[in-house]
């Protein structure tokens, strides 16, 4: 007993290791928190790809045109269809395709001087539709607000169009779904027409392209 009463003494004393000990105990919170900051960070990440995503949709969209001699310049279904494309490239690992939706609107003005959806157009295998309206909407009268947010909507001008792009992303969190659920990522881009359009169709010359519809 007295060697055991001994002992004991000599292991309270002893700090040997204590260093190590308290890391031990510190290990999983550490953990815990290092990869609870990696989810956080793939989901800003990957807010600013998807809006990077828009924005480029609808800056290729608003340039894209087949040149006509002596008139206006067309816009494609085959000019649409490419600036998809485009885009499912830039996705990268994203893979849009596959895991989102890319929606890409003409926003003009109807004869009634009103806000109109002339044409709509999607692309990838999920199924979302627009957030702000569908192919036709304002077709006559002024009661269409435009397109965006409400209070924030954008407007085109007479004889301009607005290419107004929605991308939607589902994410998927890396480790932590409890932290970071699974959610649909939306971001908007519109970007006034650079240049003159004929706004009358979008045309589709032989060969026909395929029309990427909602």
């Amino acid at each position: 007993m007295a060697s055991l009463g001994r002992f004991a003494r000599r292991l309270w004393r002893d700090q040997k290791a204590l260093a190590l000990i308290e890391f031990a105990y510190s290990l999983p919170i550490l953990t815990m928190l290092g990869m609870g900051g990696v989810e956080i960070a793939n989901l800003s990440i990957t807010h600013m790809r998807v809006s990077q995503l828009a924005l480029s949709l609808a800056d290729n969209s608003s340039r894209a045109k087949q040149e006509i001699v002596a008139g206006v310049p067309h816009m494609r279904e085959y000019d649409v269809n490419e600036a998809f494309k485009a885009s499912a490239l830039q996705s990268g690992g994203l893979d849009v395709v596959h895991n989102g939706r890319l929606i890409l609107s003409s926003l003009e003005v109807n004869e009634q001087g009103g806000q109109w959806i002339h044409w709509q157009r999607c692309f990838g295998d999920a199924k979302y539709s627009s957030s702000y309206g569908k192919q036709g909407d304002g077709v006559t009268g002024t009661s269409f607000p435009g397109m965006g947010p409400a209070g924030k909507q954008v407007k085109a001008e007479s004889g301009f169009a607005i290419m107004f792009a929605e991308v939607v992303y589902d994410y998927k969190p890396l480790l932590f779904a409890s932290l970071v659920p699974p959610q649909a990522i939306r971001k908007t881009a519109a970007m006034y027409v650079r240049d003159d359009r004929d706004l009358t169709q979008i045309y589709n010359p032989a060969p026909a392209a395929p029309v990427s519809s909602c």
